[in-house]
């Protein structure tokens, strides 16, 4: 009998248990760095959780942004403000948009997406320039791996 239960239990305890994955299940936050070096005051920041915004729907993961002493958008060319990305190579991507706080010099940019169903794998999360009337995707200005998520 003492077997038996000993087997029931070490059987549930891999079958329950989760196992472990590169995925980000816990909340974490990394850095965001710039791709051009001499934006040396340009920084930011990711936030990745899980939300459940719609219970009883299973949760989904947050992706929240905050880009700090950004350039001006319109110093890069025909863009008018930055959007989040993120993605997962050659499988899917997310994008949306940064709003900019009140300041007038240098303002904060901050956005968030809360609908990714996806592992959180090899994900890459950047800041970019963006044109809203055109919906024109411009280059990366901040990024990080979530591999450095912490």
């Amino acid at each position: 009998m003492k077997h038996f239960v000993l087997g029931i239990f070490i059987i549930l305890t891999f079958v329950i248990s989760p196992l472990q994955t590169n995925a980000t299940t816990k909340p974490c936050s990394m850095v965001l760095e710039p791709i051009d070096k001499k934006l040396t005051n340009s920084k930011g920041t990711a936030l990745v959780y899980k939300v459940q915004l719609r219970p009883p729907s299973f949760a989904r993961t947050n992706v929240s942004i905050l880009g700090v002493h950004l350039p001006e958008p319109s110093s890069y060319g025909n863009y008018d403000s930055y959007e989040g990305f993120a993605l997962i190579p050659d499988e899917i991507s997310w994008r949306f948009r940064l709003y900019p706080s009140p300041e007038k010099e240098s303002p904060t940019w901050a956005g968030r997406f809360d609908e990714i169903t996806a592992k959180m794998e090899n994900v890459e999360v950047q800041v970019r320039l963006s044109n809203s009337k055109t919906e024109k995707l411009g280059p990366i200005i901040l990024r990080s791996n979530i591999k450095y998520c912490k």
